[in-house]
């Protein structure tokens, strides 16, 4: 049976209605799944098709429970159905919301939510049951990369050596706090009320809060002023050059990371392959960068 097949059923069965159609029409957007939006019997839901591959990728069992936790903390969108087994999730819609990319990733009023939501969640007393480590994460997805048989970049083995230098030299100590670990800005919802959400949880677990603000100022592609606003709401200060240099080091890792992983979506005959080459050719800039000028900017590599 399909996917598409096995989300109508469970539509059917949850609303207990055999006429429900799973209706594509309305895409809310997504990577590693896809999101679409459809009004069931008068209110509207977000559904979940998960994406090729995900289910050998994301740890769908803590997944589920480290959701629970996010709602339950006032950050997450309210979970009305989970299956821990295929991946589909229905979660109710947040009405009126915008999510950060589409409204400026930017601006200084997005700038404070995003880093009052990542602060809420890194001070909290929650712990997830998991741990988000890059380096068994990169080699679990190389690992499925080669039983796809499929083939790195030429230069790939001696970047990643220079990648495991540099972070081995600069991160000198890591925090452990609950971490959503995909803070991209489509990943922040603001209401019209100002009331702001961090949903898609799947990547979450114990980790660096650092990895987060390095994220969102990857995906998000922060102007220089941009970066010295958040880092400044986040931190309280400006940060010293210990944090500097890890966050640099998160960078580093985020985009090879998510190139092997564009690299599994690619192998698995889904449309990542340009993706895919736009984070290693960053990836590629910014280690040579790093390696012969130390005073590369945290701005300059979030640039192509």
């Amino acid at each position: 049976m399909k996917m598409e097949e096995i989300v109508q059923e469970k539509l059917r069965l949850l609303f207990n209605d055999d006429s429900i159609i799973f209706d594509k029409s309305r895409f809310a957007g997504g990577l590693t799944n896809y999101n679409y939006i459809m009004n069931i019997k008068g209110t509207e839901y977000v559904i979940r098709q998960p994406g090729g591959m995900t289910n050998q990728i994301i740890d769908r069992k803590i997944e589920k429970v480290n959701n629970k936790l996010a709602s339950e903390l006032g950050l997450n969108s309210e979970i009305v159905y989970f299956d821990e087994f295929s991946g589909i999730k229905i979660s109710a819609y947040i009405k009126n919301s915008k999510n950060v990319a589409f409204s400026d990733p930017c601006s200084q009023g997005n700038l404070r939510a995003v880093s009052s939501l990542m602060k809420k969640i890194h001070s909290s007393p929650v712990r997830f049951p998991n741990s988000f480590d890059w380096h068994k994460e990169l080699q679990k997805y190389e690992k499925i990369v080669r039983e796809l048989n499929g083939d790195f970049f030429f230069d790939y083995a001696d970047l990643k050596n220079k990648l495991l230098e540099f972070a081995h030299k600069n991160i000198t100590s890591t925090n452990s706090c609950p971490c959503h670990n995909d803070t991209v800005p489509e990943n922040f919802l603001v209401n019209d009320n100002g009331r702001a959400f961090l949903i898609d949880w799947e990547y979450s677990g114990m980790n660096d809060p650092s990895w987060d603000v390095a994220a969102y100022i990857l995906e998000s592609k922060l102007t220089e002023e941009s970066i010295e606003y958040l880092l400044l709401e986040y931190y309280g200060q400006i940060p010293a050059t210990v944090e500097v240099l890890k966050i640099k080091s998160f960078i580093l890792a985020q985009d090879l990371l998510w190139t092997v992983w564009a690299l599994i979506r690619h192998y698995n005959g889904d449309d990542f392959l340009d993706y895919c080459v736009y984070r290693y050719e960053r990836f590629r800039k910014n280690v040579r960068a790093l390696t012969f000028l130390s005073d590369c900017s945290i701005a300059d590599m979030v640039k192509i």
